[in-house]
């Protein structure tokens, strides 16, 4: 995965040196599995290709008919072997859940030609999970459910399994969803099974939260996700924080946020919290942060270009105290295409906060031109 991130950034001696480092770990830990080795040495001679490097082209490629040759394979230079679909849906998930229905499909391939191992077993079950949270249909509830059941009945230490089907049954069985996050919290020194223990303790056991989440970044100290989801425990925190206690957890979520900043320069959600944070001390550090991010909007994506609008539109609003310009970020916000529906129903919402406040100060006109822009969107579409 490493190497072609690199590869895609144009790093090709970095994605080499990633591939060396995978096929020194494959032949340490699997030195007769060659199935594996058929992914390294197609992305050796992809890197090599485009180095303009065609006798380590041939080289690699000489080594894929080797290997396509002994595994009976009536093609010269590709198989049909389980590892390969199941290293794709690996790949999908590892990009996002959005990608569970495609990444369901590699693995049912993958055990159409063993339908006894583990792995692909465990990643149908996730593909299946991770297809519900961007759906919520309850059928897939029922199946992830029953899937996931199954991978722990087999194989109970397995944490990431387990924190999915804490997540899942959080409405439905609230009791042993808390046993299994309590279990992954303890156990577990996966930093991300970590971070989704520490999620869902956030509702009820906020302290608890910001104990694993702490934990959690002493395994992974540079991944930024986990000093971001600190900072929003810190910010829940502050909502119900006595008056001398506020200062004090106000500077932690603001370090917080800058730690994240820190291990992720690019993070457009920690530069909106921290501008968030900042604008109850000083409006001018949190006016330059938004004005530096609508000037990269074009760049952003639909979604954090909705919810850049959102953030802008509140504080010039609630902080600046200007109506008209915040109605113009909520306005455009609401009519993209292709963001996401929760950030969509907030800007709806803040629309019709104004539509109503116009009406209860007798500016029909300006109320009915807000009315005329909610009725562009009736209902959210991608």
């Amino acid at each position: 995965m490493r190497a072609y991130l690199q590869q895609l950034q144009g790093n090709y001696p970095e994605a080499l040196d990633s591939l060396r480092e995978a096929e020194t770990r494959l032949q340490q830990d699997e030195p007769d599995n060659s199935r594996q080795l058929l992914l390294i040495y197609g992305n050796y001679a992809w890197i090599y290709y485009h180095l303009v490097n065609y006798q380590m082209v041939d080289y690699y490629l000489f080594g894929i008919f080797d290997i396509c040759e002994s595994l009976s394979s009536p093609e010269p230079y590709s198989v049909q072997i389980p590892e390969i679909h199941a290293q794709k849906g690996w790949s999908l998930l590892a990009f996002g859940f959005r990608n569970g229905e495609e990444a369901t499909e590699c693995f049912q391939t993958a055990l159409r030609g063993d339908e006894s191992n583990p792995d692909f077993q465990a990643g149908l079950a996730i593909s299946v999970f991770a297809s519900w949270t961007h759906s919520s249909k309850f059928h897939l509830w029922e199946k992830a459910r029953r899937l996931l059941e199954q991978i722990l009945c087999h194989h109970p230490q397995n944490y990431e399994v387990k924190v999915h089907l804490a997540d899942l049954l959080e409405r439905k069985d609230c009791q042993r969803s808390m046993e299994l996050t309590m279990d992954v919290a303890r156990n577990s020194l996966n930093p991300e099974d970590l971070r989704n223990a520490a999620r869902l303790c956030k509702k009820n056991l906020l302290l608890r939260a910001i104990d694993i989440l702490r934990r959690a970044i002493t395994l992974a100290p540079r991944y930024h996700l986990l000093h971001y989801d600190l900072g929003l425990c810190y910010k829940t925190q502050l909502e119900g924080a006595a008056p001398e206690k506020r200062e004090e957890i106000l500077a932690a979520a603001i370090k917080s946020f800058q730690r994240a900043m820190e291990t992720d320069p690019r993070s457009i959600f920690s530069r909106l919290e921290l501008a968030q944070l900042y604008s109850e001390k000083t409006l001018l550090y949190a006016e330059e942060v938004y004005v530096n991010l609508m000037e990269e909007l074009p760049t952003a994506s639909k979604w954090c270009q909705q919810i850049i609008y959102l953030h802008w539109g509140d504080f010039l609003l609630h902080r600046k105290k200007l109506r008209w310009e915040a109605l113009e970020m909520y306005e455009a916000g609401y009519l993209i295409l292709g963001g996401h529906m929760e950030e969509w129903q907030l800007l709806r919402e803040r629309l019709r906060e104004m539509a109503k406040k116009f009406e209860e100060e007798s500016k029909m006109d300006r109320a009915g031109a807000v009315r005329r822009i909610l009725q562009l969107r009736p209902e959210f579409q991608k």
